[in-house]
C-alpha cells in the first residue's frame, strides 16, 4: 500500500468522527505529513467550526512542526469560497504546504473544481477519486444538488420477503443488527416513520445509548391523512432531541391542530393527503440534509415508488413468515420505476444479513 493511500485512509477515519454533527456540511478529514512523519491531523466537527484543513494546520503548529513543503491529505477538495469560515485554499498556500492529495472533488456546484484550480496555480495536486472519500460525501452530494434530504431506507425482512407474520406483530433482528441500526440513526440528521408505525408500535425513536452529538437528534412522523395520538411516545420531549416534526397534509389543518402544542407540525401542500416530494422539500428547508426511514411497508413502498430513496439498508433474518396474513415488505406498491440498485456491501451481522445498495437511475459508485 502506497504512503499516499495510507494517509488518505487515515484522513477518512478522522472524517468519520464528525458523522452526525457536520450537516449541512459534509464530513471531512485531513492529515499533514512529511515522508512517514505525521505533522498534524484534524476533522470538521460541526457547521461553522474550522474545516479539517485548518484543524490539521493548527494541530501541527501546536506540536511545533514546520509544515513547509509537507503534503496535505484531505478527503474533500479544499474550499475556495469565503463563507462562515475563510477559504481553505488560501490557508493551505499561506502555510507553505508543498503538495495536496484530495480524496474526492467537491460536488457543490458553486465550487466545481475551483479549489483544485486555485491550488494547482502554485503546487502539485492529485485527485484520488477514493471510494471511501466518495462514500463520505454520498449524502452531501444528493442534498447539495437538489432540494431534498438524502434518504436511507432501512427494512428488516424475513427470507421470504415479509416484515411480520400478521398485522400488529413484529419480530426483532439480533443484537448486532440492532447495533448497526443505532449507528444509522446517530449518523442521520433525522429518523422518519409513518403514522401507522406510531399507532401500532408507539416507538420513541431514540438512540440507545446516546452518542456524543453537537446537533440535536430529530424525529419525524409522516401522516398521510390523519394525525397520530398526541400522547404518542415519539412526541415526548427528551433532552438532546429537537421537538418532533409531524408532516401533515396542508388541507387537513383542522385535524392536526391538537398536535401543534406537542410537536412541530409542518403542513405540506394544500391537499387532503400528504405529498411526499413536497414533504421532503419541507424537511430540507428545516436544515435537514439526511434522513433514515424506519417506517413500515406502506411508507417504504411509497418512498421507493416516488423515487425518493437514495440507499437501501436491507436486513434479512433467517425466518419464514409466509401465510395469508403476512405483511409484505413494500406492501402493494409498484416500485418497478424506483431505479437501479448497486449493492456495495453484503455483511453478516450475527445471524442476520445486511445488504446495502445505492438506489437511482444511475447507481454508479461515483458521487461527484
Amino acid at each position: 500500500m502506497s504512503i499516499d493511500r495510507v494517509y488518505l485512509r487515515r484522513a477518512c477515519e478522522l472524517a468519520e468522527r464528525g458523522r452526525g454533527s457536520t450537516a449541512p456540511n459534509p464530513c471531512v478529514g485531513a492529515v499533514i505529513a512529511s515522508g512517514t512523519l505525521t505533522l498534524g491531523e484534524g476533522y470538521h466537527r460541526e457547521a461553522g467550526a474550522p474545516h479539517a484543513e485548518i484543524e490539521a494546520l493548527r494541530a501541527a503548529a501546536a506540536a511545533g512542526h514546520d509544515v513547509h513543503g509537507a503534503t496535505l491529505y484531505v478527503t474533500l477538495e479544499p474550499c475556495d469560497l469565503q463563507g462562515r469560515t475563510p477559504a481553505c485554499t488560501q490557508a493551505v498556500l499561506e502555510a507553505g504546504i508543498g503538495r495536496v492529495v484530495i480524496g474526492a472533488l467537491d460536488p457543490n456546484p458553486n465550487m466545481a473544481g475551483r479549489g483544485v484550480e486555485r491550488l494547482r496555480e502554485s503546487i502539485p495536486v492529485a485527485v484520488a477519486g477514493d471510494p471511501w472519500a466518495l462514500a463520505l460525501i454520498e449524502d452531501f452530494s444528493v442534498w447539495i444538488a437538489g432540494t431534498r434530504p438524502y434518504l436511507t431506507l432501512k427494512m428488516a425482512v424475513s427470507l421470504d420477503g415479509f416484515v411480520a407474520a400478521s398485522p400488529g406483530t413484529h419480530w426483532l433482528t439480533g443484537e448486532r443488527a440492532r447495533a448497526y441500526v443505532r449507528e444509522l440513526r446517530s449518523a442521520a440528521d433525522a429518523v422518519l416513520v409513518g403514522a401507522g408505525t406510531v399507532r401500532i408500535d408507539d416507538p420513541q425513536l431514540t438512540v440507545r445509548p446516546p452518542r456524543a452529538r453537537r446537533r440535536p437528534y430529530q424525529r419525524v412522523v409522516a401522516c398521510e391523512a390523519d394525525p397520530i395520538p398526541p400522547q404518542s411516545r415519539v412526541l415526548a420531549r427528551i433532552d438532546g432531541y429537537a421537538p418532533t416534526i409531524v408532516l401533515a397534509p396542508g388541507g387537513a389543518r383542522g385535524r392536526f391542530a391538537e398536535l401543534e402544542s406537542v410537536a412541530r407540525v409542518l403542513y405540506v401542500g394544500d391537499g387532503e393527503r400528504l405529498a411526499l416530494a413536497l414533504a421532503f422539500k419541507a424537511l430540507a428547508r428545516e436544515g435537514i440534509s439526511s434522513v433514515l426511514c424506519e417506517g413500515g411497508p406502506t411508507l417504504a413502498g411509497r418512498l421507493l415508488a416516488a423515487g425518493l430513496v437514495d440507499r437501501l439498508a436491507w436486513l434479512v433474518t433467517p425466518q419464514l413468515f409466509g401465510n395469508v396474513h403476512a405483511l409484505r415488505a413494500l406492501g402493494s406498491a409498484d416500485v418497478t420505476g424506483a431505479g437501479t440498485l448497486q449493492v456495495d456491501c453484503v455483511e453478516r451481522l450475527g445471524d442476520d444479513l445486511l445488504v446495502s445498495a445505492r438506489v437511482g437511475k444511475d447507481a454508479s459508485c461515483s458521487a461527484v
